[in-house]
């Protein structure tokens, strides 16, 4: 998802202590993804319900959120809104890569080819609007805020850290930064491991800082050539000059200045200047708002222990000590500042 930046910017590696005290703007339809792409059992099923009901994104929200909470971190959920039209063509791409992973995932069952498997399940699936519903009620339940966002949720994330309401954007997505978060924080929802795609091998996952003005200042330059350099590479909005990846795509941008003028010396290269128009409003002038209320409540623990024990079967010995960790951070949530704006 998002533009892969990655190479261009210095990651430092930082422990949940390090945020502690701190506001952090999630967001919230990318760590959903994430859960149900990971949380499943050995074959590629996801977590489900005595009813079948997929809960893998309740499960992985409750537990890693109260990690956040246990380390003395303010989560605030961040949900999108609705799409901007240009993000149809990758909404319809997504749809049929899901749809071919699920074949592969069928074949792959059948041979009896677990690691398989398991790998295309995880690119199978769907956050669909009953489990934004649920996993919005168990945080309200938490006593966890949410904003909701008119547009994409990376930009309001964006926009509430700019807006000095929080420290950072917690996102495994790159284009915060295109959306202008000083600070980007990834793998924080993340489990401590992950296995190489392919393999059985697997690598250490810490949680790291990306700083936007850094990143800028050490490849000389600006927000708006790093959105250049996004629009030759290809976003959720447009898909990109073949043969430009990231440091060629910085080259080009460097040596010409911006996306018209490369343009006018490399005839051979064609973007059309409305799809450029379009894409910088998006990424510099992205649809926000600052009508939203954020207040951290104690937990409402017979609430939690309905949805998640009641509903969907989960074991109440499990809930147990991940509950505690929200009650115990209860004098953080009821100290002089909270943050209600």
């Amino acid at each position: 998802m998002g533009v892969d930046l990655g190479d261009l910017f210095p990651k430092t590696p930082i422990t949940f202590q390090d945020l502690s005290g701190r506001i952090i703007a999630i967001d919230a339809h990318n760590v959903l993804h994430q859960f149900l792409a990971i949380i499943r059992q050995r074959d590629g099923t996801p977590l489900k319900d005595a009813n079948g009901n997929i809960t893998s994104h309740l499960s992985g929200l409750f537990f890693r959120t109260s990690n956040l909470v246990e380390a003395g971190i303010r989560p605030i959920y961040v949900y999108d809104g609705q799409p901007h039209p240009l993000k149809a063509r990758t909404i319809q791409e997504r749809r049929k890569r899901k749809e071919q992973a699920e074949k592969d995932y069928q074949t792959a069952l059948a041979a009896g080819d677990l690691v398989t498997a398991k790998s295309k399940a995880s690119q199978t699936s769907r956050l669909t609007d009953d489990m934004i519903t649920e996993s919005k009620e168990l945080l309200l339940a938490l006593g966890i805020p949410t904003v909701q966002a008119p547009g994409e949720g990376e930009a309001q994330a964006s926009h509430i850290v700019q807006q000095n309401k929080a420290y950072a954007v917690g996102s495994q997505d790159f284009d915060c930064l295109l959306f202008g978060t000083p600070l980007l924080a990834r793998n924080l929802t993340s489990s401590e491991r992950r296995r190489l795609p392919g393999k059985q091998a697997f690598v250490k996952v810490v949680p790291e800082l990306l700083r936007l003005d850094q990143g800028l200042k050490q490849n000389d330059i600006t927000r708006e050539q790093l959105v250049d350099i996004a629009i030759l590479l290809g976003t959720d909005f447009n898909d990109g000059v073949k043969g430009y990846g990231p440091k060629k795509s910085l080259t080009a941008i460097k040596e010409h200045g911006s996306l018209e003028h490369l343009l006018e010396n490399n005839t051979d290269l064609s973007l059309p200047q409305t799809e450029i128009d379009s894409i910088r409003s998006i990424f510099l002038q992205p649809n926000v708002t600052d009508d939203y209320t954020v207040r951290w409540t104690p937990p409402d623990t017979d609430k939690v222990m309905q949805i998640l024990s009641e509903e969907h079967q989960f074991t109440p010995t499990r809930i147990t000590p991940a509950l505690e960790k929200f009650q115990k951070a209860e004098y953080l949530l009821k100290q002089k500042n909270l943050f209600d704006f």
